[in-house]
């Protein structure tokens, strides 16, 4: 499908089905009504969940074969301790820019103040894990296991010391490279497959989360609500529109159009790791990222670049503490920075899974944790919209680092329509 044409009509899908799904839960169905058990829940539901499940089917497979190919095609260990740095001291930055914005409008716009309901506030936090078992769990013991579980950082190592080991052992090395690139070539077309029915995905997904939840539940938190949306506008338009400009050269616009089909799969997914297919062939074949570079920095970003989830995290201590007339000292603020920049290398690229490290964010600043609850309520709609600064992140990366090495093919990036 043609890439303007896949772009509209994922637009078209994300809009009916938020219209129609509105509508539905604006008709007060009952829950055992035709609609809802066979049109809702039932049709449309399932027609969601299978296309989630057949993005979630390639990012195993893709990780590993991607950057197994990134790690070996980079070449000596020089090359790759490199791009390894630039791509991860990237990330590191753009996080932490993110949540420094996010607590200095916050602070600014005072989105707690007068928020009222604390007392029936629940919410049990599944504990976060320290920083130490953090660095233990990114080294695999058993490879097989890491990828039947979905741990990505494992896959991550796992694959960047089988591409570091190709690329050193000669004619093996080449003849295993060689396999690997032929799957990568397979996977890719089935991405290209799943795109094609992306936009009836789309719309199946939308219309059954707006029948369940319509726009109600934005009305009470509406000041947090849009303060986490207008800090995700200005890092996306501001933060990764400098550094395009200034450090690669690129006119931000050109770029946020070649990704705004991956910002609608994102936004429907919820997902940084279920869009990841979408944003490597993307990067690669209308940004124009080489694919020795993009196979080695979106699997890594899908990983540990979070800075959507960072955004809520800042804005959402800044407002529980205030919800509960509580007042931060300049040093918890650099405490919450800190702690969000590095949980979110440990944090994975699933929706929902912001939540659970502010718990461990909170922690650090002596927050209830209760507080949440004040906030899980509209979660989920600002969990997609983060997605989509997520995986704009990865690219913006990739193509900063891409540039930096020469592995950038300008050509590609003016002609992509």
């Amino acid at each position: 499908m043609e890439h303007s044409g896949l772009t509209r009509n994922i637009l078209i899908g994300m809009g009916l089905g938020i219209v129609l799904g509105s509508v539905v839960h604006a008709m007060g169905l009952s829950s055992d009504s035709f609609i809802r058990v066979f049109i809702v829940d039932g049709l449309f539901d399932v027609g969601g969940q299978v296309f989630i499940n057949s993005l979630k089917l390639l990012v195993v497979p893709l990780v590993f074969v991607s950057l197994a190919c990134g790690a070996g095609n980079l070449g000596s260990g020089s090359n790759m301790g490199r791009v390894g740095l630039k791509t991860i001291a990237l990330y590191l930055f753009t996080t932490a820019a993110a949540i420094s914005l996010a607590l200095l409008t916050a602070t600014l716009i005072n989105p707690g103040e007068g928020v009222g309901g604390i007392s029936d506030a629940v919410y049990v936090a599944r504990e976060a894990p320290s920083l130490k078992q953090v660095i233990v769990n990114i080294f695999p013991s058993n490879p097989i296991q890491a990828m039947a579980d979905g741990n990505m950082l494992q896959v991550i190592v796992f694959a960047i010391l089988v591409g570091v080991a190709m690329s050193k052992c000669g004619d093996a090395g080449i003849r295993v490279k060689a396999v690997l690139e032929d799957w990568n070539d397979v996977i890719m077309r089935m991405v290209m497959l799943l795109m094609a029915v992306a936009p009836v995905g789309v719309f199946c997904i939308l219309i059954s989360l707006f029948a369940k939840s319509g726009f109600g539940a934005i009305s009470d938190l509406i000041v947090y609500f849009m303060c986490v949306v207008g800090v995700l506008l200005l890092h996306f338009l501001f933060t990764y529109g400098l550094m395009l400009k200034f450090l690669a050269g690129l006119n931000p616009l050109a770029f946020y159009k070649r990704m705004s089909p991956v910002m609608a799969y994102a936004f429907s997914t919820s997902s940084s790791n279920a869009t990841m297919p979408i944003t490597l062939e993307t990067v690669e074949h209308k940004l124009g990222v080489k694919n020795e570079v993009a196979s080695f920095t979106v699997p890594l970003g899908a990983t540990i670049n979070m800075d959507g989830t960072a955004i809520m995290q800042g804005v959402a201590t800044v407002f529980i503490a205030q919800a509960y007339g509580i007042d931060l000292a300049m040093s918890d603020y650099l405490m919450v920075i800190l702690t969000a920049t590095m949980a979110s290398i440990g944090t994975a690229g699933v929706p929902g899974v912001g939540i659970i490290m502010l718990a461990m964010v909170l922690g650090q600043v002596g927050l209830p944790v209760d507080g949440i609850a004040l906030i899980i309520g509209v979660d989920r709609l600002l969990d997609m919209m983060r997605t989509a600064v997520n995986v704009t992140g990865d690219a913006t990366v990739s193509t900063i680092v891409a540039q930096s090495e020469g592995k950038f093919d300008r050509k590609i990036f003016d002609s992509a329509s």
